[in-house]
């Protein structure tokens, strides 16, 4: 065994990213506070190759030193749009046909290894605040409310492991039917 070296990997470009078939995602950030969390969501945005991540509120904008230094480089293949207010983001992606999915937990989410996404469905997912998480005016847009199953005494996830754990199942449960 031995591990590959980056070349090896078969990487797409820049370029060829921009014009290659995107997973039919939008990351919404909804005031996100810490830039470090904001590069990682580019990061991990990039590596299921997503439509788009909005940047809401307070949510700080590329390029940044601090933004640049956890996404390596993803604000430059990801896509993405800054709006003032969340509310306007999701009223923008619902006009677009996006069916909008906030991540929190409230009394009646789904719990999302009990979510199937269809395939001709496009979807937007919202990831709160870090320490008030998704504001109580966009969880009433939204048209689902997933929660991720936890175990333990915590009550949450870092958002940057969140955004992680969820872009995976849907790629998972699209790309993947067996699981």
């Amino acid at each position: 065994m031995k591990k590959l070296q980056n070349d090896e990997l078969n990487r797409l470009s820049v370029e060829d990213f921009k014009m290659a078939e995107k997973t039919p995602i939008v990351v919404v950030l909804d005031n996100i506070r810490s830039l470090n969390n904001v590069g990682s969501a580019f990061r991990t945005a990039d590596a299921f190759r997503i439509e788009a991540i909005y940047l809401c509120g307070i949510t700080a904008r590329p390029p940044h030193r601090e933004i640049h230094k956890t996404a390596l480089g993803a604000t430059e293949s990801v896509s993405w749009k800054y709006y003032e207010n969340t509310v306007n983001a999701i009223d923008d992606l619902k006009r677009m046909g996006y069916r909008t999915l906030s991540i929190e937990q409230v009394d009646n989410s789904v719990m999302l290894n009990d979510f199937r996404p269809s395939d001709n469905e496009k979807y937007a997912l919202v990831f709160g605040n870090e320490v008030q998480g998704v504001d109580d005016e966009v969880l009433c847009l939204s048209d689902t409310v997933l929660e991720i199953p936890q175990m333990g005494t915590k009550h949450s996830f870092n958002i940057t492991v969140s955004v992680g754990i969820v872009l995976w199942d849907f790629y998972a449960k699209l790309y993947h039917r067996s699981f």
